[in-house]
């Protein structure tokens, strides 16, 4: 091993304590208890080390969001997988959508509230990012023809009932009925779809 592979092996396992930290301040106190203060204090770093790795608390947020993308979609595509049929594997994944949601608020927070500079439907959205899309994507497919504009339809149903279900805005025990509803529009996609 030389001295580059060890110094690159530390950068990165910095990185993941700082990232790791982040989480489970954010998960326990939220996200305004994360400072870059308070995680140089946690792992027992100078501030400025923190500032090599990450150039703000936005870009910590950031590599969390980015955990969670990964986390996303190996969560829908179990999902899917563990379905029987099609339409089991749309009404999984929108349920599995909603459980990741509401069980982990901070790292949901990170991924879709806080403001990052991660870009969704550009040339230059990053691999995670594509994951979660691509995931849901695999779900929608058989009912549509356009795919792309039927998947972000659908996500941004899921998002915006999860999000108004997290904020306590919406009728509680109707969470199913929900799901079946948007479910069962992208079920109807193709004869919504125009000409």
């Amino acid at each position: 091993m030389t001295v580059t592979d060890r110094k690159s092996r530390e950068r990165a396992e910095r990185e993941g304590r700082i990232v790791a930290a982040a989480r489970a301040i954010a998960e326990s106190e939220g996200w305004e208890a994360v400072t870059i203060r308070r995680l140089a204090n946690e792992i027992e770093y100078s501030q400025p080390v923190l500032y090599s790795h990450f150039a703000s608390r936005d870009a910590i947020v950031a590599a969390v969001a980015l955990e969670g993308f990964k986390e996303l979609a190996a969560a829908l595509r179990a999902a899917a997988e563990a379905a029987d049929g099609q339409r089991d594997a749309l009404m999984r994944v929108a349920r599995g959508y909603f459980a990741f949601a509401l069980s982990r608020p901070a790292l949901y927070d990170a991924m879709f509230i806080l403001p990052t500079q991660l870009m969704f439907a550009e040339a230059e959205t990053r691999a995670e990012l594509r994951d979660g899309f691509e995931a849901i994507t695999a779900v929608v497919s058989p009912f549509c023809t356009d795919v792309e504009i039927v998947t972000e339809t659908f996500w941004a149903a899921l998002h915006g009932l999860a999000e108004l279900e997290r904020s306590g805005r919406v009728r509680s025990g109707m969470h199913e009925k929900r799901i079946a509803l948007v479910v069962q529009a992208i079920i109807n996609a193709e004869s919504a779809e125009p000409n």
